[in-house]
């Protein structure tokens, strides 16, 4: 399936910008070509020490400072730079590129948009920064208000990196670009505020004293990347642990094999189109995988597991035995009550719990209707409607249905 034409442009702008950029710099030579390894050795460092697979919008911390820094970069250990935003973007260009070729060869990514993210951002704060430094403009400014110009002009570029990061999920994925563009502000105050002081720092501190500020200026940044690669590995281990939790009722009998992670899958992919923000869409899949829980209560399995068809006090007796076993397993308090009221009147429920309930009671009748599972199982969630199932909540399962089938064909075609 080829790109979409947003993030295609977006590719072949930043191809050209490094392009132009690295023509420029062999044509008229490399300024100051200590600073310009310095820096590239450290981009180069930087990106082949980050970590793919992640949520996390800035997947490599010290790249992303030691490009940025390099961008604001007036002067070496008191001298004056003049290498510009054709050098800045060529430098930046080439050593993330070779900082990513061990990613590359072990097939992690998506290296494509990474590359695209630095390559732009970096040029929008160098043409925000060099052309002004370079005749005087900033000479005026001293002082704190210098470092306060450093700190706003990294804060514009990391809202336009926001942005951009935003505009390239949303034309890759078709998700909601407002969620997506929240979800990334959202993340700004974690790493993305390490970046930014650590950019904001570096550049002055070489100005000062030198190439030598850059390892003294790397090593906590480094340590911080460390810490969050940490907390990323806990956060997969919760998961997991959740996710086998969640299979109890599987090997019980209970369940079929595989429900509880295909209303998951599914109840995710519904969230993410009613523009839920990522911190929802982790509670829900959560609750999704372990909604079915409270079915290790009771004394007799239903029949395949399916919850939908029982009597409305009997759905809410097994939610609140559900909801009862996960707040003893320590998951967080928002995934309990979830589970808790899956059952409840949908007028009543939060819309995780709307979610769920759908995306449960679809994934029963579609497997109980055999071939025609799907168009079936949605005409009886629609005429259930009126008093069961929220009625956004069913269409927009009907869009990702649609999706879904869509990209398998243009994947088979």
């Amino acid at each position: 399936m080829s790109p979409p034409l947003a993030l295609t442009l977006a590719r072949t702008l930043a191809l050209l910008l490094a392009l132009v950029s690295l023509a420029v710099v062999l044509w008229t030579g490399v300024e100051d070509r200590s600073a310009a390894l310095a820096f590239g050795i450290l981009i180069a460092v930087g990106e082949l020490t980050r970590w793919s697979g992640g949520e996390e919008r800035e997947s490599a911390p010290l790249g992303a400072a030691g490009a940025l820094s390099y961008a604001l970069l007036g002067e070496n250990a008191g001298q004056a730079t003049h290498h510009g935003v054709p050098q800045v973007v060529a430098v930046v260009a080439a050593a993330a590129l070779l900082g990513c070729v061990p990613h590359v060869a072990r097939g992690h990514g998506p290296t494509a948009d990474h590359l695209t993210r630095r390559v732009l951002t970096v040029g929008f704060a160098a043409v925000c920064f060099q052309p002004l430094y370079n005749h005087g403009e900033f000479l005026e400014w001293g002082g704190p208000a210098y470092a306060l110009l450093l700190v706003a002009l990294l804060v514009l570029t990391a809202l336009c990196d926001a942005v951009l990061a935003a505009a390239m999920k949303h034309s890759r994925t078709r998700w909601p670009f407002g969620p997506l563009l929240r979800d990334e502000l959202r993340a700004m105050p974690g790493i993305g505020s390490a970046v930014c002081a650590t950019g904001a720092v570096m550049a002055p501190a070489v100005a000062v004293v030198g190439l030598w500020a850059l390892p003294v200026f790397s090593l906590p940044l480094l340590l911080t990347q460390l810490s969050f690669r940490r907390y990323a590995a806990v956060r997969v281990t919760y998961r997991q642990t959740i996710a086998s939790l969640a299979r109890a009722t599987e090997i019980a009998g209970y369940t079929p094999a595989g429900h509880a992670r295909r209303v998951a899958a599914l109840s995710r992919a519904v969230g993410r189109e009613l523009g839920l923000s990522e911190a929802d869409l982790t509670v829900l899949e959560y609750a999704a995988l372990m909604h079915d829980i409270g079915q290790l209560s009771l004394l007799d399995p239903v029949p395949a597991g399916a919850t939908a068809v029982l009597p409305a006090d009997e759905q809410r007796r097994i939610a609140l035995l559900g909801g009862a076993v996960v707040r003893q397993t320590g998951v967080d308090a928002e995934v309990a009550v979830v589970v808790e009221r899956q059952a409840d009147p949908y007028r009543e429920q939060p819309v995780t719990a709307r979610i769920v309930r759908v995306v449960n009671a679809y994934e029963e009748m579609a497997r109980e209707a055999g071939p025609t599972g799907p168009l079936t199982a949605l005409e009886k969630l629609r005429l259930g409607t009126a008093r069961d199932y929220q009625p956004e909540v069913v269409e927009s399962l009907a869009r990702v249905l649609l999706q879904n089938r869509g990209a398998a064909r243009e994947r088979v075609g």
